[in-house]
């Protein structure tokens, strides 16, 4: 069946009349909705609270304006991935799914999502972790109907990550953490959640525990990792193309090497189908593009192109708000569009020091 994309931006933290109004409009209904991705505004840390506040208000119009009864909506994977540092625009990107079909000689855009076993503290960090994830990585690619791992080309996640409570939940168990440092288990929480779509979709083979969160040659290139403290579960958004899924979008995917690595973007784009000139610029996308979806991190060397860089040192703002704002104004100029999706933490997902690239574009 084929999927529709739209970008909505989100006014204010709460704001979902973006959505609201495409249902209005009958772009789609609010029964038809089947995932949202989105940016929200605050510290994108452990203790954003713009994340959970974006989704229920997202959830609500689809209470009120739908006839699915609410626990079936709580079930429908919204990922929000906290702060919009620099130039980023809060918005999400809504996905609908609705009964038309195409022809089998036509791969379009194609979706699935699952929720992964329940991950344990003691799991996050580790191979139990790796597994779980993997199996509902192969969960999602069945139910999206793609058979090829190489029609895959990205997969938006939320995990859990560490509290207090929960390392104190482990004590009491008699189990041992990763990590007894919240933060830093945001970045481990995403880095073994790369790993286990790695291994699904055969990008690796299973890692071992002394790899995981050390070993930076291993990675995916399509995986796209957030993690909070809304849940406790994987939940999985896959996203690809499958023949004959009809509509008139399609996603492609590459890789930024680095910080200033704009042509990646381009990469992506061009990957998804559509034509652009050599030396691309904005004016080229003629309004074809959906969204792009990015992950970044300080290059862990503090170098970019050979150039000293003092982000990792700084005590004052974290290296994540720093990367996210500059590689944020680097795409954003790239696409003429401030509403992009740029996430940080990206541990074993694409190149150390740059990070994967997906975009979704208009192909009709």
């Amino acid at each position: 069946m084929a999927i529709v994309a739209r970008k909505v931006v989100l006014e204010s933290v709460s704001d979902a009349s973006g959505m609201a109004k495409l249902i209005d409009e009958g772009v789609f209904d609010a029964d038809q909705v089947i995932a949202v991705v989105g940016k929200t505004e605050g510290n994108g840390g452990v203790n954003d609270f713009t994340r959970i506040l974006a989704d229920q208000a997202f959830r609500k119009v689809l209470l009120d304006r739908g006839s699915r009864p609410v626990e079936e909506i709580a079930e429908i994977p919204m990922v929000w991935s906290g702060g919009t540092d620099g130039v980023l625009t809060p918005h999400a990107t809504v996905f609908a799914r609705n009964d038309e079909t195409g022809p089998e000689s036509e791969s379009r855009l194609a979706v699935g999502f699952a929720m992964s076993e329940q991950i344990l503290p003691e799991d996050i960090g580790r191979p139990a972790m790796v597994e779980k994830v993997a199996a509902g990585v192969k969960k999602a690619m069945a139910e999206a109907g793609i058979t090829d791992p190489a029609e895959v080309h990205y997969v938006q996640t939320k995990t859990p990550l560490l509290t207090m409570e929960t390392i104190n939940d482990a004590r009491s168990r008699g189990e041992t953490v990763w990590t007894e440092e919240p933060l830093e288990s945001m970045n481990l929480s995403n880095g073994t959640t790369a790993l286990g779509i790695a291994v699904a979709l055969g990008e690796i083979g299973m890692p071992t525990a002394e790899a995981i969160g050390h070993d930076t040659s291993l990675f995916s290139s399509v995986a796209s990792c957030s993690s909070g403290v809304e849940l406790d579960r994987a939940q999985i958004v896959l996203v690809g193309n499958a023949p004959g899924a009809g509509g008139d979008l399609r996603i492609g995917h590459s890789v930024m090497d680095d910080a200033l690595d704009f042509e990646g973007v381009y990469e992506a784009i061009r990957s998804a189908g559509l034509d652009l000139p050599e030396r691309a610029r904005a004016e080229d996308l003629g309004g074809k593009l959906i969204n792009v979806f990015l992950k970044c991190e300080a290059d862990p060397t503090a170098k970019v192109r050979g150039r000293r860089q003092v982000s990792l040192d700084d005590s004052d703002v974290h290296h994540h708000r720093h990367i996210k704002g500059a590689v944020g104004g680097v795409v954003a100029a790239a696409v003429g569009d401030t509403a992009v999706f740029v996430s940080v933490a990206a541990l074993h997902q694409g190149p150390s020091g740059g990070g994967p690239v997906a975009a979704i574009v208009d192909v009709g």
